[in-house]
This record gives C-alpha cells, sequence and structure tokens, in this order.
C-alpha cells in the first residue's frame, strides 16, 4: 500500500511540473496602465493554464528582450484558471481582482511593443508573445490605460489577428475571463517571409508565425538555389518563428539567392502553402547614392502619420538595420537619428522599403503594394509640414542622401497638400533639385509606398564629350605645348557648364570657367596659373567639368592633365 502511496505521488509531482508549449500561455499584457481608467497603475501580465491538468508555477519566469524575472514562487495552477504576474510593489493592488503571485525584476513592459516570454523551471519555453501598439486596433485605447487581450487562449500563435483592446469599463480583466474571449480558427498556414544573414554561412528565415519545431528543424526542408544545400536548421526561441539555417558554401557579394521552404507546419499543423520562398543574400556596406530618398509624406492627413520611402538603385543588398534616418535641429546639425529597423532586414536591389510610425493607417490611407517591406518604427524623426531635413545615415554616421523638402515642391495646382505625398522623379537626378519632386498623382491615390513612383520617369543621361589635349603640357613660352585645351562636344544645345582645376591633393586652385552657356562643341584653354594669376607647381592636376541644365540633368567629367614646367 504505501509503494502505491508514493507512486501515486510520484505521478502527480510529474504532472504538476511537466508541461507541453502552450499548456500555459501569457493571455492579458497591461504594458501601458497611464492614463488610469479603472486598474490600479501597475504593469501586469495574466498567464492562463489551458491544458487540462494543474501546473505548479514554482520557479518558473516571465521576461521580454532585455532579460527575465526572479522565479515565482509556489502556486498551482488549476485547469481554465488564471493568476496575474506582477511586481512586489503591485501584489496588494493586484491582489483585489484575483489569484496574483509577484516576481523580482519584472520586466518593464515597452508601451508600443515588447517580446513577453514563459519559461517554465526546465527552461522550456511554454510561451512568447511580441505585441505590437497596432495590436490595440483603437486609437483611444492604445494611448494607455486598456489592457491586450487575447481572443482564443488555444489558438496561441495567431498573432494580431487575435488579440484586440479590452472592452471591458475598467479597462481590463485581471484574474478572470478576458472581455474578447472568444472561438477563433486558424486555417491560415504559415509564410516565410524573408531572410536576413548572420556571415556568409548562416542565414535566418522568417516565418510569420511560430512553427512546429520537429518538422521546422529538419534541414532537408530548406532548399537553395546556387548548388548551396542546407546541413543544419535550428529553430529558434523565444518565438520558435525564426530558422537559423548553416549553408553548405558561402554566399557570395551582390548575388540574389532564393531559399524555399516545404513540408513546414504552423503549432496549429497547417502546412505551409505558395509562400513558401524569400530571397537571400550577402549585405555589403553601401556608398552615398547607393541608397536614395524616393518619396516623402510630411503633412498627413488627420489620424494618419508621416512616412518615407527609400529605394535601392545599387547592385548591392544592404541591411535596413545598419541604415539611418535623421533630420536637421535649430543650428542645422544632424539630430534625432532612428535605425531603419531594429533588426536586420535585408533591402534588396530595386527594392521600395517604407519607414512609418503606424503601417495600419498606412494601408488604410494609401494602397500597399508590398505590406511586407513596411518598416514600423516607433517614432520618426520630425518632418514639418512645410519644410524640412529628411537625411538617410550609414553605420558611420556618413550621409548617404538628404533632401531639404520645401512645400513649393509640390504641384502648384494642388489647393491642399494635406496627405499627399512628395515623389522624386528620376532616383539617379539630383536629390536637392526641386525639379526633380513633384506630388504624387491623384489617380495613384496621392501616394506609392512601397512601389515605383506615379512620377517616375527616368531622365536621359547627358551625352558628351570632354577631352583635354595634350596631356602633359609646359607653359614655359617655348611656343611648344604651353597652353591645356578643354575641347567638348554635346548632343544638343541649352547645357551650361562649369571647369575646375584641382591638384593632387584635390584642392581647387583654378576656376577656369563659371555658368558658361554651351554650344554644341568648343574648348577652354587652362594656361598653368591659379585663381591669382600665379605659377603653379609642377606635377598632377584634375580638370573638372560638369555639364547641366535647367530640367536638372547633371554629369561631370574627370580628366588628367600633367603641368611639366613653369612660366
Amino acid at each position: 500500500m504505501k509503494r502505491a502511496v508514493i507512486s501515486f505521488c510520484l505521478f502527480y509531482s510529474v504532472a504538476l511540473f511537466t508541461q507541453n508549449r502552450y499548456d500555459v500561455v501569457i493571455d492579458e499584457i497591461m504594458a501601458d496602465p497611464t492614463p488610469q481608467v479603472g486598474l490600479p497603475n501597475y504593469e501586469w501580465i495574466e498567464i492562463k493554464n489551458v491544458s487540462s491538468s494543474p501546473v505548479n508555477l514554482q520557479n518558473w519566469r516571465i521576461g521580454d528582450a532585455s532579460g527575465q524575472s526572479g522565479a515565482l514562487p509556489p502556486f498551482i495552477l488549476q485547469p481554465d484558471s488564471f493568476v496575474i504576474v506582477c511586481s512586489g510593489s503591485a501584489l496588494a493592488a493586484m491582489s483585489a481582482f484575483g489569484q496574483a503571485v509577484s516576481v523580482t525584476n519584472f520586466p518593464s513592459l515597452d508601451n508600443d511593443g515588447d517580446q513577453i516570454f514563459l519559461r517554465a523551471a526546465s527552461g522550456r519555453i511554454l510561451h512568447a508573445v511580441e505585441y505590437q501598439i497596432s495590436w490595440y486596433q483603437n486609437e483611444l485605447k492604445k494611448d494607455g490605460g486598456w489592457s491586450l487581450e487575447m481572443i482564443d487562449p488555444r489558438n496561441p500563435c495567431a498573432g494580431m489577428s487575435n488579440w484586440k483592446a479590452s472592452v471591458h469599463p475598467n479597462g481590463g480583466t485581471p484574474g478572470k475571463r478576458n472581455s474578447v474571449d472568444g472561438t477563433l480558427t486558424d486555417n491560415q498556414p504559415p509564410s516565410l517571409l524573408r531572410t536576413y544573414t548572420v556571415n556568409a554561412q548562416q542565414v535566418v528565415a522568417v516565418f510569420d508565425e511560430p512553427l512546429d519545431s520537429t518538422m521546422a528543424a529538419m534541414a532537408a526542408n530548406y532548399t537553395l538555389n546556387g548548388g548551396i544545400t542546407v546541413t543544419q536548421a535550428v529553430v529558434l526561441s523565444p518565438l520558435f518563428d525564426k530558422v537559423q539555417l548553416t549553408l553548405s558554401a558561402p554566399l557570395q557579394p551582390q548575388t540574389v539567392y532564393e531559399i524555399t521552404a516545404a513540408n513546414i507546419r504552423d503549432c496549429k499543423g497547417n502546412s505551409i502553402g505558395t509562400r513558401n520562398k524569400a530571397k537571400a543574400g550577402l549585405p555589403q556596406p553601401p556608398e552615398p547614392a547607393d541608397m536614395v530618398i524616393n518619396e516623402i509624406l510630411f503633412n498627413p492627413k488627420p489620424n494618419a502619420e508621416d512616412y518615407v520611402e527609400f529605394y535601392n538603385k545599387s547592385k548591392k543588398i544592404l541591411d535596413a538595420s545598419r541604415l539611418y534616418v535623421a533630420n536637421r535641429n535649430s543650428i542645422n546639425a544632424i539630430a534625432n537619428t532612428r535605425a531603419l529597423s531594429a533588426a536586420p532586414w535585408l533591402i534588396f536591389p530595386d527594392d521600395f522599403i517604407v519607414i512609418t510610425s503606424d503601417a495600419v493607417s498606412l494601408q488604410r490611407e494609401y494602397f500597399v503594394k508590398h505590406p511586407d517591406r513596411v518598416l514600423p518604427l516607433s517614432s520618426l524623426p520630425t518632418f514639418p509640414d512645410d519644410k524640412g531635413f529628411v537625411i538617410l545615415l550609414d553605420q558611420q554616421g556618413a550621409v548617404l542622401d538628404e533632401v531639404n523638402y520645401h512645400k513649393k515642391w509640390h504641384f502648384r495646382l494642388i489647393d491642399n497638400d494635406e496627405g499627399v505625398a512628395l515623389e522624386r522623379i528620376d532616383p539617379n537626378g539630383p536629390s536637392q533639385d526641386p525639379n526633380n519632386w513633384t506630388s504624387a498623382a491623384s489617380t495613384s491615390g496621392y501616394g506609392t509606398p512601397t512601389s515605383k513612383n506615379s512620377q517616375y520617369k527616368l531622365i536621359e543621361p547627358i551625352r558628351a564629350d570632354v577631352q583635354i589635349s595634350p596631356k602633359v603640357f609646359s607653359p614655359d613660352n617655348d611656343g611648344r605645348d604651353d597652353i591645356a585645351t578643354i575641347q567638348f562636344k554635346v548632343s544638343e544645345p541649352g547645357y551650361v557648364a562649369n571647369v575646375t582645376i584641382y591638384d593632387a591633393s584635390g584642392r581647387p586652385v583654378r576656376h577656369l570657367v563659371r555658368n558658361s552657356t554651351l554650344g554644341i562643341s568648343g574648348y577652354w584653354n587652362w594656361d598653368g596659373l591659379d585663381d591669382k594669376g600665379q605659377k603653379l607647381p609642377i606635377g598632377n592636376y584634375i580638370v573638372f567639368t560638369e555639364i547641366f541644365n535647367l530640367r536638372g540633368q547633371r554629369q561631370g567629367y574627370k580628366n588628367a592633365v600633367v603641368l611639366a614646367g613653369r612660366l
């Protein structure tokens, strides 16, 4: 008889301490309790036991991207029951609403989005949520005082579609069944959204929801073109929506690959559908003008937000997490710098990407052809409604592109530019030329975020030829090669030129021609003197000829010449 009792106790102990993933879930989050609606001014989460067995929460922990809490105390969470988890200072107040336990180092929950996970004593992640402020789906409630509630706790992988702001008059339902409680049917297959690169032989595949870890960890379920195979697949916690793939050979620069996923299932057993392919590649550091500012909405409609679109016009693959947007302050210094993405995010050649603080309102106001190319930021630098600066920076803080926009750049017959984006006409044209910008077309909804501009026009490059002869000249008045002649020929009239001579250190020493109107052909002579009429030393020089017109076309030509003698 004693042996039977011992066996029962052991069995009951195992039942209390052994859980499957999603047996216990985070089903309510109070990330922003201010301004108060009807609940105490504390952050907290609620967890629910959706299994059929009691669970002992002793030594469980909660955490976010910045760390994890101290251990939970002994507490038996019965099936279909709830417990509030909060800080020690909040315990007395929150206990008035239901069962509550406290932990040390309760994580500070970000108002505009955070990642929360629930870790069992064994170290196993039971559930994780990466919420966004858009999950409130309510403009008033997202400003604070209301909790986020899960609709169907038995569909823990459904993401935003399974969460919304509480509708309870108190602003939340701690310790009780959620006010938005209901049944959600999940028949949607998982989708492969994108990839990012850890190094030349490791790529992370990003899916739109948590996966069945068994199938997702099989290397044979992933294929890559270019003769490269996947040798290992590791599902990454705590969300289990990312898989790190190890490759048989390194990726090559400026090469776009394609990864295909097969036999992958989500946590509800839905098999991957047609969205099972994504580009992959090796990112490189950008050079100036590799990516340009392509579209700016600086005067949005009420209840909408600014956005900025960038265009990768290079052959490189760029990483948005290594790029920054900024403006200038009152003393014209670069300020308010924001990374385009907190996590690695690849931008492929000819891709348009958009940053905004409200992706939901962006899709409400405009046709967004590629929603997966919208990078939501918690906030953007300020872009005033009349004029301002938009700056793109690299990881070193160097300016890659800059636009000092003005509302006068809009089409002059537009009476009200509210909600009208300013579009770049030619991505290869000058960023600061007002003639290279105009209003987005009304037929395109006054904005084209993530797609080619409605006013796009590739301006033909200047067809011109600039030559210098002789390549070596000696202005010593001996009647032989005393003057260097710069000859030009253009395809049509209407061009203007500047010619500047630079020494070997890159310093301008002679402004030979300033805003000279050109014919179809002609020439200028340089006598080897500087701007003050002084003799220049023997050495190598660069003749830089800039040709432009009033339509915004501009092109430069460099010619080397050797000054071999003195007057």
